[in-house]
């Protein structure tokens, strides 16, 4: 993407998806994966979901449950670990996928300019890969393991 250098801390790939299969790029469209049971990612989610559909912005919401994860390149964990956008072909993670979805939405443009700063990206996107990213897997896998004991 454009204005945003690479990172030792994202995972940036080109996506191996085929039209038609879940999971597929569609050429033009941002499309965001999300672990849609994890309510903090849910609702911040579905808050960006109400916005880009009431003005019918280019992204696609797909929840990682639901999605064919290996035509990314990704495991369920992989997936699970942080947000994933796939945008012009390529699959970024973490931070960079952040920016790339701010910067498809007039509201969050300038978070994506400010988080892409030189002196600010680094900074944020290790707290987000030191502490808030392993925090929301954290609580995900306690979820999960719940709902294994109960079942």
């Amino acid at each position: 993407m454009p204005g945003l250098p690479a990172s030792p801390l994202t995972k940036e790939s080109t996506c191996r998806t085929r039209p038609g299969r879940r999971g597929a790029y569609v050429p033009g469209m941002t499309k965001v994966i999300y672990n849609s049971e994890c309510p903090i990612c849910s609702r911040e989610v579905s808050a960006y979901r109400r916005y880009a559909e009431a003005r019918a912005l280019p992204l696609d919401f797909a929840a990682l449950q639901n999605e064919d994860l290996a035509a990314l390149g990704l495991t369920p964990e992989d997936a699970a670990r942080r947000l994933h956008v796939v945008q012009d072909g390529r699959l970024l993670a973490g931070l960079p996928a952040f920016v790339a979805l701010w910067q498809e939405m007039p509201r969050t443009r300038w978070l994506a300019r400010i988080v892409s700063l030189p002196i600010v990206r680094p900074l944020v996107g290790a707290v987000y890969e030191a502490l808030l990213a392993p925090a929301l897997y954290a609580m995900h896998r306690r979820r999960v393991a719940r709902g294994r004991a109960r079942a």
